[in-house]
C-alpha cells in the first residue's frame, strides 16, 4: 500500500540525521550545533526531547536541555512558530519550575 508522506502543518521538514528523526531542519541545525560545542570542550553534553510534566496530567516536551561546561543548565527548544498552545504550556513550565526556556527560532 503507498503511503503518501505526512505534510506538517507549519510546513516544518522532519528530517534525519545520525539515525535520529528531527521534526523540522531547525531542531537538527541545532543538533549539529550542539555535537560541535561538545566537540570542543564548551558544552559537556545535552539531552533531547526530555518530557516536563504538567497539571491536568499532560507534560511538555523540550527539544533539549544543555549542559554546559561552566555549569550553566539550559533548555532549548526550536520553534519555528510559536503555537497558543506552546505559550500557555512555556508559561506553565516557567511558574512550576525554576526554568527559563531559550526559543531558537529561524534566523
Amino acid at each position: 500500500m503507498f503511503k503518501r508522506p505526512v505534510k506538517h502543518k507549519f510546513s516544518a521538514q522532519r528530517t534525519e540525521l545520525d539515525g535520529i528523526k528531527f521534526d523540522s531542519k531547525l531542531e537538527s541545525r541545532h543538533y549539529t550545533n550542539l555535537k560541535r560545542l561538545q566537540r570542543s570542550g564548551e558544552l559537556l553534553f545535552f539531552l533531547r526531547q526530555v518530557p516536563i510534566h504538567l497539571p491536568g496530567k499532560t507534560k511538555y516536551v523540550c527539544d533539549f536541555v544543555e549542559f554546559w561546561a561552566d555549569g550553566r543548565v539550559e533548555f532549548t527548544d526550536c520553534k519555528g512558530m510559536e503555537t497558543e498552545t506552546f505559550k500557555l504550556k512555556k508559561r506553565q513550565v516557567e511558574e512550576l519550575y525554576p526554568i527559563n526556556l531559550n526559543i531558537v527560532k529561524k534566523a
